[in-house]
């Protein structure tokens, strides 16, 4: 497969997921305090009912509601107190007609009872009589058995994200271990001559491994554990063990940079000597010099060198591949938020451009300026606040056009919110 043998966006998403098997990475059980942010690898059913018991909301007396009817200030009706609800412990008391129990905030209604009176609309004249000043109706102040949660509800849904709130209804419904997916063991090898760790000072011509970090730190945010295996040169042989070693021992295998034509980028060939290319290029910018293929049956992306056609294309195919192998049932989205565009964009028809952009506030809308720049100029993302999208079928945005932007990090200030 020859290079500028472009293919769409879309097809090169739907080729890499036809390619890969959901849930590849496999299961494990996790405690549940370690749940949080992992996905599901099954439905997690409540199989209990929350409450499991009719269960009072405040302090107060248990009453049946039909003797409380009629009850005012001016004209109280009198009960006769005939226990004691104890937090805690099962209510075996039968409530009968023109009776009361003390019962706690959480307590268990008795039976026969259908509502509490608060006591502040309650007066005791003495350990046996109550006199309450107010109707109660049917179910008042009372949540009733299963009405939080029934037995059969699903609490977390195969392949969804575990959040923080669910991991404590998890608790209420006796989770103490979760099955979710395995974190995706990624790979990420960094290729060129012209590359030295950011420990050391570049020689003239020289530059700083950048997109092991960047790349690896957009892959933790979503949830793999990243290895970053340093520089590879520009050496065959050396760049085909590399890959090799990291297609074995990964789930995912990500290369940084030799995805052009030039004589010395290998990335094509390894791949084709290890497996197979299935797409080189594909009709975006920045990105067009993108590689797809396997490696000893592992999927391998083959990257731009260029920092920020890499960072684009990882949020377009690498992420959604690796959340895939990661069991998540949809794509994740991200914030997002309309704004009106103040410059003009061009854009190529047939091809996905994605752009960088400043986001503001201006009369109580969001405005968004287009941060124009080339992809090997880090600054151009480092400073953005959000990303835009012009599929292939457009022509390019105008001034004025309301616009979906995509928002790279929480940039709202305080004191800009409206």
């Amino acid at each position: 497969m020859e290079f500028l043998q472009c293919i769409s966006l879309k097809a090169a998403q739907d080729l890499v997921v036809r390619s890969l098997k959901r849930g590849a990475a496999g299961e494990e059980k996790v405690q549940l305090i370690d749940a949080a942010g992992r996905i599901a690898a099954q439905d997690l059913f409540a199989g209990e009912n929350l409450p499991p018991f009719d269960r009072s909301t405040v302090d107060g007396f248990a009453v049946n509601s039909r003797d409380t009817f009629g009850a005012g200030e001016a004209v109280p009706v009198l009960l006769s107190i005939v226990g004691q609800v104890a937090m805690g412990e099962p209510s075996l008391q039968e409530l009968l007609p023109g009776q009361a129990v003390a019962i706690p905030t959480g307590g268990m209604l008795p039976s026969g009872a259908d509502a509490v009176v608060m006591l502040e609309y309650t007066e005791q004249m003495d350990t046996d009589t109550l006199l309450i000043s107010r109707v109660a109706a049917p179910f008042e102040n009372v949540v009733k058995k299963g009405e939080d949660v029934s037995s059969a509800d699903v609490l977390v849904k195969h392949g969804q994200t575990i959040q923080a709130q669910q991991v404590g209804i998890l608790a209420a419904c006796g989770y103490s271990t979760v099955p979710v997916y395995k974190q995706l063991k990624t790979a990420i090898i960094s290729t060129g001559d012209e590359l030295v760790a950011v420990s050391e000072t570049p020689k003239m011509g020289q530059i700083r491994d950048i997109n092991s970090y960047s790349l690896g730190a957009m892959l933790k945010e979503t949830g793999c554990i990243v290895t970053c295996m340093g520089i590879v040169k520009d050496n065959y042989e050396e760049f085909v063990r590399a890959v090799s070693w990291a297609a074995k021992n990964s789930h995912l295998v990500i290369i940084s940079g030799g995805s052009s034509v030039g004589a010395r980028d290998y990335t094509v060939k390894a791949i084709d000597a290890l497996g197979g290319v299935l797409f080189h290029g594909i009709a975006v910018k920045p990105g067009k010099p993108t590689i797809y293929g396997m490696a000893h049956g592992i999927p391998v992306f083959g990257l731009p060198g260029h920092p920020v056609a890499a960072m684009m294309v990882l949020e377009q195919l690498v992420k959604p591949a690796a959340n895939f192998l990661m069991g998540k049932e949809t794509r994740q989205q991200g914030v997002t938020v309309w704004a009106r565009l103040l410059r003009n964009i061009p854009s190529a028809p047939g091809r996905d451009d994605f752009v960088t952009v400043h986001v503001k506030i201006e009369e109580n809308s969001y405005v968004a300026e287009p941060i124009f720049g080339k992809s090997g100029l880090i600054h151009t993302i480092a400073e953005a606040d959000g990303v835009i999208h012009i599929p292939a079928e457009k022509g390019g945005l105008y001034t004025g056009d309301l616009i979906e932007v995509a928002l790279l990090k929480n940039w709202l200030r305080e004191e800009e919110a409206f």
